[in-house]
Parts: structure tokens; sequence; C-alpha cells
């Protein structure tokens, strides 16, 4: 099973447990505002017409044959538009005296800056070995490489993920100069460049812009560096002050500015990106989360399947990758469970530019002698195939956890997210948690601290896995907001069976043709159920579940999609407590491809004149809201091990424009 017991920036965090971000901070560079002069490429043209142009310093992969860049003048300059800006003018202590200097901090595109955390010039690598090593340092090293971590503008595409300043020109003397100043406190998350001479210089704290400089115009732009993880340290907004001196006369302006929040992406999305896993070398059994001890099987089925889903859907073959693992935890297949997609976003001119920003699941392993400690290495997948331009990642997680903390729900499978509705724009959050089993309280706390999407926390504790995805899914629907839910439903799969027994069909078996060592006939199953009461036990915790749902989402009972799945309770071992399993492959448990197209794990229900019971009212089901489904061969590959094709694929989604 996918999991039978209960078992960070600069893109990485690691909280001490102790209500602070503890123990690792790596990447970020050092608590000052750092200074390090942006490598550009100028042209000969007036002062007035400088445009900055960049070029690359050697690092650690440098590009040798890579020409430099020319970076087009219309990336940092734009219409001028409202500004927050206050100004503070502080009159000349010396009676008589002329007026002080009246200093305007514009921002042209607006006051929100990005987190920096993608590698656009792909410099970031990982060495021979990394994927193996269980080794925390190796993770805290990768997540510390990213643009933000060096004071280098790294190519043209990264002058785009910067928010443009501007420094009005101004009458001032001679003498005069200018400064950039950020409190102290907030000076770890921002990063000012200053344009001069064509190129874009990291603007330290003793820095002072020039008399000149002053008199024609400063160009800025601001690079965020980090994400807002707990806002008890930090809340995402910085204050800039431009502090002008001339002679004895003083003058500032303050600008206020936010970093851009990061929002999950919603399955109404069109997928631009699946990937998936596939078989690797030797055993595979990973030691750091807990998977099944039978070994996957019928891969290429399920590949074979999901690659028809995609086409039909219109995704192109090259944007369907199956990721092997290594012959240490290639088992670990489950691609949804190691990455929560995400994006960040500002405006611009010419429209919203996004950031995607990976978010990594916290599963954290320490070994029984307490000497070694990793995250889950699948995860490092994420560093070596997705991060690059305009793709970062980010890891948050707790090393010393209460016994409450259950590693299972730390998959990434057990955070999920409705569209946009009316009273939320961005739509919200849904994950599993409980009193007794619930995530890493670091990785919610950043969740909740985005505060754009406001969570709904459903009771999983029930679940063997544990996970949100297990019995809910976001579809489209022919109503007011364009959405609803689809639902697993037990009483509706053992009331489909209940009606093929009284037809005379009671000796059709599931799972006929798979790979199921348990192949039940319909009145097999249904003497089981009615000793053991578990699907009717499962419909009643799903039935708390969609309460929570409704009452959040404000939707009504007869606009959910209720798909047939049977459920039955496993004894875990361990001194754990019987929980339950999907018994046939849980429907909605499945990958949208677009609003319209669903990949779902094929139920291998029993057939009825000549037709799959459950897979037929599921077809009836979704096509009265528009939705085609596409089935997928996942019971061997998936379902044997704890999990199906929403668990075993995951997906980069078209962004809002």
């Amino acid at each position: 099973m996918r999991n039978v017991r209960d078992s960070g920036d600069i893109g990485n965090n690691r909280d001490g447990g102790n209500n602070r971000d503890g123990g690792n901070n790596r990447g970020s560079g050092d608590n000052r505002y750092s200074r390090k002069q942006t490598q550009a490429q100028s042209q000969h043209q007036p002062h007035t017409q400088h445009q900055p142009h960049i070029q690359h310093q050697p690092h650690s992969h440098p590009h040798p044959h890579r020409s430099r860049p020319r970076v087009p003048r219309s990336a940092l300059v734009a219409p001028l538009c409202a500004a927050v800006i206050a100004a503070v003018l502080v009159p000349a202590p010396v009676a008589g005296a002329s007026a002080p200097p009246r200093p305007e901090l514009l921002a042209p595109q607006g006051t929100v800056f990005l987190p920096n955390l993608d590698d656009d010039a792909r410099r970031c690598r990982l060495r021979p070995g990394d994927l193996d090593r269980l080794d925390v340092a190796v993770d805290e090293r990768l997540a510390a490489c990213n643009d933000a971590a060096d004071e280098v503008v790294n190519g043209p595409e990264d002058v785009k993920d910067l928010t443009p300043l501007r420094v009005a020109p101004m009458r001032v003397g001679e003498s005069a100069s200018g400064r950039i100043v950020v409190p102290g406190a907030q000076r770890l998350y921002v990063r000012v460049f200053v344009e001069r001479d064509g190129r874009l210089v990291a603007l330290g704290d003793d820095d002072r812009l020039t008399a000149r400089e002053l008199r024609r115009g400063v160009r800025l732009a601001v690079e965020g560096r980090h994400i807002v993880r707990d806002p008890r340290r930090w809340d995402g907004r910085v204050t800039f002050s431009l502090v002008v001196a001339d002679g004895a006369r003083r003058g500032e302006a303050r600008l206020a500015m936010r970093v851009a929040p990061v929002l999950l992406q919603n399955d109404l999305q069109r997928a631009r990106h699946v990937f998936a896993a596939a078989p690797g070398p030797g055993k595979g059994q990973p030691v750091e989360v807990r998977v099944a001890d039978r070994k996957p099987g019928q891969w290429r089925k399920f590949a074979d399947s999901l690659r028809a889903a995609t086409r039909a859907a219109g995704l192109k073959d090259g944007e369907l990758r199956f990721q092997p693992g290594t012959s240490q935890w290639w088992r670990d297949v489950w691609r949804q469970d190691i990455v929560e997609p995400a994006y960040v976003t500002r405006p611009t001119p010419t429209g919203p530019h996004t950031m995607r920003i990976l978010l990594r699941s916290p599963n954290h392993w320490r070994s029984a002698d307490g000497k070694a400690e990793s995250l889950r290495r699948a995860g490092r997948l994420l560093y070596r195939d997705l991060r690059g331009p305009g793709v970062g990642v980010v890891q948050q997680y707790t090393p010393h956890r209460d016994h409450t903390v259950d590693d299972l729900l730390n998959y990434t499978g057990n955070v999920e997210s409705l569209p946009p509705y009316p009273g939320f724009p961005k739509g919200r959050i849904v994950y599993g948690s409980s009193a007794q089993r619930r995530p890493d309280p670091s990785f919610v706390r950043m969740l909740h601290a985005q505060g754009q999407q406001p969570p709904v926390v459903l009771d999983t504790s029930w679940l063997v896995v544990g996970h949100a995805d297990e019995t809910v899914h976001v579809v489209r629907a022919d109503n007011a907001r364009g959405w609803t839910l689809a639902v697993s439903d037990p009483r509706l799969a053992v009331g489909l069976l209940r009606q093929a027994r009284k037809a005379g069909q009671g000796g059709q078996r599931l799972f006929a043709g798979t790979a199921s060592e348990f192949k039940p006939t319909i009145d097999e199953f249904l003497a089981l159920d009615a000793r053991t009461g578990d699907s009717e036990d499962a419909a009643r915790h799903i039935d708390r579940q969609l309460k929570v749902l409704l009452r959040a989402t404000g939707l009504g009972a007869d606009e959910i999609v209720r798909l047939p799945t049977l459920y039955l309770r496993v004894d875990q071992g361990g001194g754990l407590p019987r929980r339950h399993l999907a018994f046939s492959p849980a429907i909605v448990n499945g990958l949208s491809l677009t609003a319209r197209d669903f990949a779902a794990p094929d139920p291998h229900g029993p057939r009825v004149r000549g037709r799959d019971l459950f897979r037929a009212e599921t077809e009836r089901r979704l096509t009265a809201n528009g939705v085609r489904t596409h089935w997928v061969e996942n019971f061997s590959w998936a379902h044997l091990g704890g999990g199906e094709v929403h668990c075993a694929t995951n997906a980069l989604r078209e962004l809002p424009r």
C-alpha cells in the first residue's frame, strides 16, 4: 500500500518546530542588503535612452558559447501608473533656507514584486549521486540555488522578473546625494538594482545616488528573495524610502510594496505538461517513505492508456513525460505527492507576468539512530527536470514534529484547490487534517500565509492514506459558477451491485482480468459488506466531508456529481486503527486534462450485458456535465499500491492571463 502506517529561501526553509524558522535558511545569502554588480552589456546611446544589457558572470556552470543578449529598453520602461507613495518633507533647520528637495519614488508597473526563485540561466545543476544521497544537506543545497541567490541579473528573462521603480528627476545641488533605505527587518527579503551605464547594479546599504543621477532621474528594479512563510516573521510587505540630502536640506519619499502571494492552480485549468513515473532499475524500495511491498506492475498499460487520454485532450506527446527513479527508490511512483504546483504573478503593461512556484512536499525522514535525515528523494526530480526559466521550487518543512503529525498527510496529494467563486476570487485551498492526524504545521502555516485562498479543511483521518484527493475532485458544470464537485459514493456503488443481483447477475466478478488476488462476485462482495458495514461507514465519513464543502462553497447537494466506489476497512498493523481504503478504484481520484477531459482510473466493475456497471454510470453522470471520460489502466501500477491516476501523475497547468 502507498501507506499503511503513520509515519526550507530562497527556495528553502526548515522550521525548527518551535514557532520560528530555525536551523536552515541556506541560500538566502547573508542577512544584509547585499550589493553586487549585474553584468550588462550596453550600447552607446544618450543617457536618457539607456537600455540595460545583461551578460553572464562566471559561475559553476557557465555557458561559454552563449552570446551576450541585449535587454530591450521596454523590459524596464513603461508608462507611469498610480502608485502608493507617501512623501515626507523634512524642513531645513536653518531659517530662511530654500525649500528642501521633493523626491518622488514611482512604481510604473505597480507595487507587487515577485519572489525571484526560478533559474533563467539554467545554472543550477544536480551533482552526481544527488538523487540517491540520504542527506538533508543535498536538499538544502538544491533549494538554495536560484536567481535570487546571487546579485547578478541572470540574463534578459531575469530582468522581466524584476519590478521597475523610478526616481523622478529633481532639482538638487552639486553636493546632493540619495539613498534607498529598507528597514532592517525587511532587508533579507528584497534586493534593489540601479541602472548605471546601461547596467543593472545591486544597490547596497551604503551606496549613494549621485546628484547627477537625481537630476536626470534614476531607474531601479526590485527583486524578491523569498515568499511569505510565516507572517509572524515577515508578512510580505516592504517599505522603500528614498532619502535625499542636499546640503543641510533633506527630503524623503516612501513607497510600500508587497511580494506576490503564491496561488495554487486548479483542475479547471488546461494541463500544459503532465508527468508520471516509470520503472527504474533494481529493487527500488525507498526507506524514507512508506510504499507498498508489492512491486508496481503493468506500467506499459498505464503509460499507453495515459498517453491515449492526453492525446484525446489535445496535449502534444512531448508534454507527457515519464520519469524513472533510481535503483534505490523508483517504487516511489507518486508524482502527485511530491509537489503542489502553484504560481506568482505581477501586472505589466503587456499583461500579467507569471512564474511557476512548485511547493515540494514536506516529507522528512530521520534514521532510527537520529544520525541521518533527508527529504523525500523523489522530490529532487523537481530540481533536475522542472526548475529552470519561469519555474522555481520552494521547500518548507519541520524536522522535529509531535506525534500528531503524520507524514502520509504531507504528501501533496493531500493539498488541492477550488476554482474562484463569489467571495473568493482566487479560489480556495483544500487539505485533509484532524486533531489525531495532521500535516506539517510550518507547511500549513505557509499555505495560510499567502492570504488569498483561505483553506477548507476536511477530516481525512479515516482513510489509510488520508488525502483530500481520494474522495473529491472539481469538475465543470453548467451552473452559475461553472463548476461543481465530484465525490466518491459507496452507497451508489453498492446500489448498482444490488440492482445487478436483482437482475440475476450476482455471479459476475469484480476486477476480472486484473492482477487482483481477490476477485469477488457481486453476491460475495454484498455478503461481505453486509457483515462489515464498511461501505456505509465510509459513506458517513464522506457525508461529513461533503457537509463541510457545501457550507464552504454554497453548492447545493443536487449539484454534486456522485461516482461509484467501494470501500473496505483494512488492518494496518503496528497498533494502528483499521482505516478505509478504496476497494474498487476511486474514480474521482483521476486527472483533469482540460475542463472537459477527465483521465479516470478504470474501475473494472462487474460486467452486465457486456457493460462495466461502474464505467457506464460514471460516463452517464460526467457526460451530463459536459465532461468526457478517458479511462486509464492503473490497477496494477497504482491502485494495488494504494493510489490512482491522480496520485501517480501531476500537471503544470495553463496560468490565468
